[in-house]
């Protein structure tokens, strides 16, 4: 009997505990702002009711506990996430953006954590952590039956923010050139790096996946070109935009995560394997439907993030 799954990508917008220092321009969330988070956050997740979800700019996994506590469909779910890594120097936990996962389908595994690239890519000599994701990948192996897995890979790329490197002169049309520029190669050594443990995840075992997040890019640029393989070899796993292959592309008619100065863009994606392609020789099933849960961009409450959540329905042959 044909099995059908939801996944959705969700980031939530610095989910961070109340007080907790995140960046120099942003004031920390009072308990009244964290608690507005902590409710719109739930309400939106049980909203999804998805089996899988892949989070990003989650601070602080104990505040993602509490958004499961207040939710109504996750309360029981299995939980992974990056730990917060120690500051270097004073030893405290540093607060840190990281992605995460929440599951009610059995995991196969322990999550596997990528944070270093694969042996072979490196971003370009004097940058720094040349050799690490901005934001490490989390890997979680679902249990679908008892002969099939499946892996979910949750990613958060470098954003277009300007990395500036140092310079004084922010107003300076060419030092703002160069730090964008470098936003650009992070983002998309990032790609490289994440095309490379693909590759090697298919060979060592050619299971379907499914690779969501945000990517900080539309599914047309080079950098999301680069994570699906277009233009390589087949026998290295392709990956295709959900959207694009959907069986259902009226349910995704106005779809955009992303507002900004009226200019609507796509930058959270949920790419599938070539397992669930129309054309695939043996495939695994199909992409049913991919919907947009965006309302809350145009008309801003309380709590909410700043970025639409993506819902694909799969259904397993």
């Amino acid at each position: 009997m044909p099995q059908e799954i939801r996944f959705a990508t969700f980031n939530v917008c610095n989910l961070s505990q109340p007080g907790a220092k995140l960046y120099d321009n942003l004031e920390p969330l009072s308990p009244e702002d964290y608690a507005a988070k902590v409710q719109w956050t739930a309400q939106q997740l049980d909203r999804l009711d998805a089996d899988v979800i892949g989070l990003q700019e989650v601070f602080c996994l104990q505040a993602l506990r509490d958004v499961l506590a207040h939710s109504r469909h996750y309360r029981d779910a299995a939980l992974c996430g990056v730990s917060t890594a120690p500051d270097p120097v004073t030893g405290a936990p540093r607060q840190m953006p990281q992605v995460a996962l929440i599951s009610r389908l059995p995991l196969a595994a322990p999550a596997a954590i990528h944070t270093d690239f694969p042996a072979g890519v490196t971003l370009p000599a004097g940058s720094r952590d040349a050799l690490s994701y901005a934001r490490a990948l989390l890997r979680v192996t679902l249990q679908l039956d008892d002969q099939r897995q499946l892996d979910v890979i949750v990613l958060h790329l470098k954003s277009k923010r300007p990395d500036y490197d140092g310079e004084a002169a922010h107003d300076n049309p060419m030092c703002h050139a160069q730090a964008q520029l470098r936003s650009l190669i992070r983002r998309g050594t990032e790609a490289v790096a994440l095309r490379s443990l693909l590759c090697q995840l298919h060979r060592e075992a050619p299971r379907p996946r499914i690779v969501l997040g945000d990517f900080n890019d539309s599914v047309d640029a080079v950098t999301t070109s680069i994570i699906m393989g277009e233009g390589g070899s087949e026998t290295a796993g392709r990956y295709y935009d959900s959207r694009r292959i959907q069986r259902d592309p009226s349910s995704s008619a106005h779809g955009y995560t992303i507002l900004h100065e009226d200019l609507r863009m796509t930058i959270d994606h949920v790419l599938v394997s070539e397992h669930f392609h129309p054309a695939a020789a043996q495939p695994l099933g199909q992409v049913l439907s991919v919907r947009y849960f965006n309302e809350h961009l145009a008309d801003v409450c309380a709590g909410a993030s700043d970025h639409g959540q993506v819902l694909v329905q799969v259904q397993l042959n």
